[in-house]
């Protein structure tokens, strides 16, 4: 069986048909959108990353989007209180073209992170979480500042584990606990400066999609070839994707990288 996007809306559509929602599939934006008729709201799905993926992991893939996008729109509509859940915020990392605002035109509580991300701020729901905004915000009476300061001491308590993989001598680090908040580990700064005093080469950091966060260790050219198609791929294969662009991780400070091909790289975007 061949598959492409028109198809995999039409499977998506199968799975997630239930009485008062719609769908809308985008061809030119290559997406599903499902609403709930009676509020509204609804989720809009990138289908090319879900398509790569069915390629490797076939029904696996489609499970896994009908699942998160089950638990998302059972969330939909239905209010949250932060009060007495401060344990339960968290930092979340999102390219900086994610839209700052919700579809009604709720600002989210978001702070600069790089000229390719941006923190927002989330309130975890156990399978799915929602990301904190302005209305809940004056709603509960909160202090951003405050949610901030919360976010952050909290990243810094989720594990740090890593698994290692070493290719032509440079050594790559992987984090993939699938808690939603793996690229959010790139905040916890103590834990990258740890992981810079190890590191003999290079450190480089990536965050392709949500669940995942790789630090590597390029001691050679050909270490950023390499670092360049894993991130490329899995950029392509995440349901949440940031970028598949690199960071140079120095003395304290992320800078993006663009790697040109093979062996070359441009810092900043400037050679």
């Amino acid at each position: 069986m061949k598959m492409n996007e028109r198809k995999m809306s039409k499977e998506l559509e199968n799975r997630l048909q239930k009485e008062g929602r719609t769908f809308t599939y985008d061809r030119e934006k290559e997406s599903l959108r499902i609403e709930n008729e009676h509020t509204g709201k609804g989720i809009d799905i990138a289908l090319s990353g879900i398509v790569a993926k069915w390629h490797e992991q076939k029904e696996k893939a489609i499970d896994e989007v009908v699942y998160y996008v089950e638990q998302a729109l059972d969330v939909m509509g239905k209010e949250q209180t932060v009060a007495g859940s401060e344990k339960k915020i968290y930092p979340v990392i999102r390219s900086t073209s994610f839209p700052v605002e919700s579809e009604d035109g709720n600002k989210f509580l978001t702070d600069d992170h790089t000229a390719e991300t941006r923190i927002f701020y989330a309130l975890d729901l156990g399978n799915t979480y929602r990301l904190i905004d302005e209305h809940l915000i004056e709603k509960e009476g909160l202090d951003p500042k405050e949610i901030r300061e919360i976010a952050r001491f909290n990243v810094r308590s989720l594990s740090t584990a890593m698994k290692k993989d070493t290719v032509a001598d440079n050594d790559f680090y992987f984090l993939n606990t699938n808690d939603g908040y793996d690229a959010s580990r790139i905040l916890n700064e103590k834990f990258l400066e740890e992981k810079a005093g190890q590191i003999k080469g290079d450190m480089v950091v990536a965050v392709p999609h949500q669940d995942v966060l790789i630090i590597a260790d390029i001691r050679n050219k050909t270490g950023y070839d390499i670092l360049a198609q894993m991130t490329m791929s899995f950029f392509t294969k995440g349901l949440v994707p940031i970028t598949a662009l690199s960071f140079i991780y120095e003395d304290g400070k992320l800078e993006p990288i663009f790697i040109l091909g093979k062996n070359q790289r441009v810092d900043d975007g400037k050679e």
